[in-house]
């Protein structure tokens, strides 16, 4: 195993994360998934990989904010592996990379959202040292 990392910058690199990240996010179609991240990242959206011999096996979608509470954080909307891949390294290797992007920026925390019925994802950010510090009230409208 040989895990590269990398910010996706071309067309073809963030074509090539759609498949991971479509596990994560199913309700994006593959039609016009290239302009739609193309289109956010206008507003600071990033992404990153996993590879392993040139598949991508984790993505993680991030930005940076700027909070009153916490100051400059890198916050991480998305972080899917590929199913299957699963505890193999790849996400702790990715979120790892983004936690020492964070710090080496001058964020004061590395910040994400999990869906309370993601339990194993849970279970991965508290191997990872990271701790519930919130909770995260939605009004659908």
């Amino acid at each position: 195993m040989s895990i590269t990392l990398h910010e996706a910058q071309t067309d073809a690199e963030i074509e090539a994360c759609y498949p991971v990240l479509a596990q994560l996010r199913p309700h994006v179609p593959p039609e016009g998934f290239v302009a739609l991240v193309r289109r956010l990242t206008e507003g600071g959206y990033r992404v990153a990989f996993a590879a392993d011999q040139g598949a991508v096996r984790a993505v993680a979608g991030y930005r940076y904010l700027d909070q009153l509470v916490r100051g400059r954080v890198l916050y991480v909307d998305d972080l899917v592996t590929e199913q299957g891949m699963r505890s193999r390294g790849y996400g702790e290797a990715l979120l790892t990379w983004l936690y020492e992007l964070a710090r080496t920026t001058g964020c004061t925390a590395l910040e994400l959202d999990s869906g309370v019925h993601r339990e194993a994802a849970h279970r991965f950010y508290f191997r990872q040292r990271m701790t519930i510090s919130a909770f995260h009230f939605v009004r659908p409208c």
